[in-house]
C-alpha cells in the first residue's frame, strides 16, 4: 500500500450512512438529514456493542448446557458438529 488515503466522496459517504441507517433496526423509519450522521454513527456503535453482549451471553448459556449434558450424548454430539460448522 501506497501509505496515502483514499478519498471518499460525499456521495458515498451519504450511500454508506444509508445503508448504515437500514442496517439499525432503530433507524429505518428516520429521514436522511446530514446532522443525524453523527447520531447514527452512535447508534451504531451502541447496537454492534449490543450484539457482542448477547452473543457473549448466548455463549455463556451454550457452555452451561454443554457442560449439563452428558458427553457421549446424541444431543451434544449434534450441537458439537453444529459449533465446528
Amino acid at each position: 500500500m501506497s501509505g496515502r488515503r483514499s478519498r471518499i466522496s460525499e456521495e458515498e459517504i451519504k450511500e454508506l450512512i444509508s445503508k448504515l441507517r437500514f442496517l439499525l433496526p432503530e433507524t429505518r423509519r428516520q429521514g436522511g438529514s446530514r446532522a443525524l450522521a453523527a447520531k447514527l454513527l452512535q447508534e451504531t456503535c451502541n447496537y454492534i456493542e449490543s450484539l457482542h453482549r448477547d452473543v457473549d451471553d448466548l455463549s455463556d448459556r451454550l457452555t452451561e448446557l454443554m457442560a449439563t449434558m452428558d458427553i457421549s450424548s446424541a444431543q451434544a454430539e449434534i450441537v458439537r458438529s453444529l459449533l465446528r460448522s
